[in-house]
């Protein structure tokens, strides 16, 4: 076989395609002993093949949920890489008109297997970065509609990245770990059992598409992200949302209520760092990868110790506890640490910011953004 040519076979078994050359890994299949969906049976023939980008050859890829918390930011900076056309932002929601000028959007719902299924054929799409999500605090008011969006709306991106040979990246989450699982700190390999079903969704995910990675090929990638921190977007739900929150009400009223206790540590990153870990691991070769999952950590702090830090710059911020029992019970289940020791061997992660880092850029960056937008700042 030449190399970086994946071959894939026709549909043979329950989830559709095999890539990246793993013809021998179904030899032994009896092929009529699957029954197939439609819509996972593909016309190709056997002596199709699909390749990966070369290194010459720049990738093509969309991301969905992108008006999310992180996909505006991550699409700039592979703009920047590949090209402002090779990268798609695509979301339900109808984008600001900065998003509309800056690059290719287009409208996606995940749950819609067919639309989503055109515009990976249409745009030539080889990555798919997959950021449609409920967060934890928001999927636990309304389980239905976060089963169907997190784990329906994963499948179908699942389907689709294994029958086009897609490199598919799909975010975890220290909500995928539970009150079993060892805390302090947390490996990438234990037991997990989340009790939320962002949690278990997360789980459920990670599961699959090492399944599919190990079975049929697929190359699927997946970061658990501790907290991410960010100016850009407001909070959406989660339970580590007060860690932006603080730095909004430190500058505008100089006052904070915190719904979680004062000594709760948990894990969190800069969103650059975020973004880097993202890019990086999506970039590296699949012979530096022992994994398919991967913890990746910056830094972990309790809302008084970020209150600290905040106040050598505005020393009157007031912060009052008042904790709220859903978000402080999903909390207390979360890893204190995460132990990315994997990640730093395997490819080579790195943090930049630590907590004095991330509180002076935050502060800057808000009152940055305030002063632009004609708002009174602090």
């Amino acid at each position: 076989m030449q190399p970086g040519v994946r071959v894939c076979v026709p549909t043979m078994a329950v989830l559709g395609l095999f890539c990246r050359g793993c013809l021998s890994r179904v030899r032994g299949l009896p092929g009529h002993s699957f029954n197939c969906l439609p819509r996972q049976m593909s016309r190709w023939n056997s002596q199709e093949t699909c390749t990966s980008p070369t290194p010459q050859e720049n990738p093509r890829v969309l991301i969905t949920g992108g008006l999310g918390q992180l996909g505006v930011g991550l699409a700039q900076i592979l703009r920047k890489q590949y090209g402002t056309d090779n990268v798609i932002l695509s979301d339900i929601k109808k984008p600001p008109p900065h998003v509309v000028s800056s690059g290719p959007f287009v409208y996606a719902d995940v749950l819609d297997y067919k639309h989503l299924r055109e515009l990976i054929v249409n745009n030539r799409v080889t990555w798919l970065i997959h950021y449609s999500a409920l967060l934890s605090a928001v999927g636990e008011a309304n389980v239905a509609l976060a089963r169907k969006i997190n784990i329906t709306g994963l499948h179908n991106v699942l389907d689709l990245a294994l029958e086009n040979c897609l490199r598919l990246f799909v975010p975890s989450t220290i909500g995928a770990f539970g009150p079993s699982s060892p805390r302090d700190p947390a490996p990438d390999l234990c037991v997990q059992r989340p009790r939320t079903i962002y949690g278990v969704s997360k789980v459920h995910g990670e599961l699959m598409g090492e399944y599919l990675h190990h079975k049929y090929g697929l190359d699927f990638r997946c970061l658990r992200y501790p907290g991410v921190i960010s100016v850009n977007t407001p909070p959406g739900g989660g339970t580590t949302d007060y860690a932006v929150q603080i730095f909004h009400d430190a500058l505008s009223t100089g006052h904070h209520e915190c719904y979680l206790r004062h000594d709760t540590r948990l894990p969190m990153m800069h969103v650059s760092d975020c973004h880097r870990a993202t890019v990086e691991f999506m970039q590296a070769p699949e012979c530096q990868l022992s994994l398919r999952t991967y913890n990746i950590a910056a830094m972990s702090f309790t809302p008084e110790e970020v209150a600290q830090e905040i106040r050598k710059h505005l020393p009157y911020l007031k912060v009052t506890y008042n904790p709220d029992s859903v978000r402080q019970t999903i909390a207390d289940s979360w890893p204190v640490r995460f132990d990315d020791s994997n990640a730093r061997r395997d490819w080579g992660w790195a943090p930049v910011f630590g907590l004095e880092e991330l509180v002076s850029d935050m502060l800057r960056s808000i009152r940055e953004k305030t002063t632009n937008e004609g708002l009174p700042v602090s």
